[in-house]
């Protein structure tokens, strides 16, 4: 068993992630000192970040205000955000440029051409073909955004047909400005290669190793690089913060992917440290392929009184999704409902546990919130909405349905001091719903893994006789397997704080001696 002072130190030697650890805090800074991250000054330059929490993407909208034009590079599927930066800068989007075909969210590019007439641009390296109509690139072509020249760098290895895009100005094609580097190269980790079946892998592993070596050689250390994702994305393993815009020289010097000169070693490494495959990943490449069915906006739930709603979800014909705060939910809530909290990560959740074909019936914090619920759901595709829980006169949906006489139900709260109390005396089965990599760094003693994502297909494994507590990093995922459990009627717990209120708590963990494969999700 170990301290929480011994488990950091033992987590920290694993080098795995941000979860309780900020990795290389501090070193990146003294990095870019070395490296230089000095950019030349581009007359009427416009550059914003658009992050979609959650999911951890990244999306740049860049403009041009002496000519003004603007493209966007790897929208996400809820434009408006870009059309507002057009309108507030003055400028027209003239391209919606995607990096590759993506897995992990829905592109906004066609949404983004029908709501402005911008170009969608796309690659058709590798063999990559559309469902509709693009602007096909190839290595080498240029697109010029008014006076911005963006250069298409055929980068594969994440994707057959991936492409970076290096920026620079009209007139000055090697005064460099930038770099876009889609899934490719992320600050601290490179895209992985693992998406496209296993019959793919070790190609593409083997083609990213090609691009790692030689793609971006001839550019300079202090070129300021834009990935399309951060930490929390699963496109690639140990993807970090850096202080500040990361750097090629940053990523050359801190970047362990970027350390390998031994081809077999790289993927060997690679591959033992991604993550699990989202189950709606492959659903999302087919989308983006095929073409994203164009919204034009998005989707209102209608509103229902307490007893209309009531009927609906007893129809059995919709799928109850509940955004509240954990300990809201656990106190009472609507039979039948997923708890899957209210921000950003309903995006990679309800992608990963919700059933794309099935109409959603929602409960929310407060009136109007499930208008971001419906954006964090169509970045993932989910686009069938039922209803909306009304609030009536009351503060929220809940509200209204308690006050009107309706049954509801709810889900015990341990703390992580009641929780050992019942361990001690063998009352409870205990299930850790974390990462695999997370079970690696340590866990509850005498504690069973069991990957949240799994649970709806191995509940039959579970002993229905004995209480069942589940456990996460903080108590929110934690929730959305209780209530999935509560769903099939097991007698569980939650545990609000969790893992992390387990150390703050000053109790023991267990270390195992070596990770395992992080992909895999089983775990002795």
């Amino acid at each position: 068993m170990s301290t929480r002072r011994e488990f950091l130190e033992h987590a920290g030697a694993f080098g795995l992630g941000a979860v309780f650890l900020t990795r290389l805090g501090g070193v990146a800074h003294g990095a870019a000192a070395r490296a230089g991250t000095a950019v030349t000054k581009v007359p009427g330059l416009i550059l914003e970040t658009i992050e979609a929490g959650g999911i951890s993407h990244y999306s740049y909208f860049i403009g041009d205000t002496i000519t003004g034009a603007a493209a966007v590079i790897d929208p996400k599927r809820d434009v408006d955000d870009y059309i507002e930066l057009a309108r507030k800068h003055r400028l027209t989007i003239t391209h919606a440029i995607d990096t590759h075909i993506h897995a992990d969210f829905v592109s906004g590019a066609r949404e983004l051409a029908h709501r402005t007439g911008a170009a969608v641009c796309a690659s058709t390296e590798g063999g990559a073909a559309y469902g509709y109509a693009v602007q096909p690139l190839r290595d080498g072509a240029v697109l010029e955004v008014g006076d911005l020249r963006l250069q298409a760098i055929h980068t594969p290895g994440h994707t057959p047909e991936h492409m970076s895009y290096l920026a620079s100005r009209r007139g000055k094609p090697n005064d460099y400005w930038g770099l876009f580097t889609g899934d490719f190269l992320f600050a601290g980790a490179v895209g992985r290669p693992d998406l496209m079946g296993v019959e793919n892998t070790d190609r593409l592993a083997r083609l990213l190793y090609q691009s790692v070596q030689s793609a971006y050689t001839a550019l300079p250390d202090a070129l300021p690089i834009y990935p399309a994702h951060g930490p929390g994305s699963p496109c690639g393993a140990g993807i970090v913060q850096r202080d500040g815009i990361p750097t090629l020289g940053i990523e050359r010097e801190l970047n362990p992917a970027l350390q390998f000169k031994d081809e077999e070693k790289f993927i060997e490494d690679l591959l033992f440290s991604q993550p699990p495959v989202p189950y709606y990943w492959p659903r999302m490449k087919q989308i983006n392929a095929r073409g994203p069915e164009v919204l034009g906006e998005l989707p209102t739930p209608h509103a229902m009184a307490p007893k209309e709603f009531k009927t609906l979800v007893q129809s059995g014909t919709v799928q109850l999704l509940d955004t509240r705060h954990m300990l809201a939910f656990g106190g009472a809530h609507v039979p039948h409902a997923i708890n899957i909290g209210h921000s950003p990560s309903v995006s990679m959740w309800g992608g990963w546990l919700l059933n794309p074909e099935q109409p959603i019936a929602l409960v929310v914090p407060s009136k109007g919130a499930e208008r971001e619920v419906v954006a964090w759901l169509a970045r993932v595709g989910l686009m069938k909405f039922a209803a909306v829980l009304d609030v009536g006169k009351h503060p929220s949906g809940m509200d209204a349905w308690v006050m009107e006489g309706e049954d509801f139900t709810a889900i015990p709260q341990l703390s992580v001091h009641d929780l050992r109390k019942r361990m001690v005396k063998d009352e409870i089965q205990v299930f850790d719903v974390r990462q695999p990599q997370e079970w690696d760094q340590g866990h509850l003693p005498g504690a069973r893994f069991m990957f949240l994502p799994e649970i709806q297909k191995r509940m039959t494994e579970l002993d229905k006789s004995k209480p069942i507590a589940v456990y996460c990093g903080t108590g929110y995922r934690a929730s959305i397997a209780a209530s999935l459990l509560k769903r099939a009627s097991f007698n569980v717990y939650s545990v609000p704080g969790s893992f992390g209120g387990w150390l703050e708590a000053g109790y023991d963990v267990i270390v195992p001696p070596a990770p395992g494969r992080a992909s895999d999700t089983r775990r002795a």
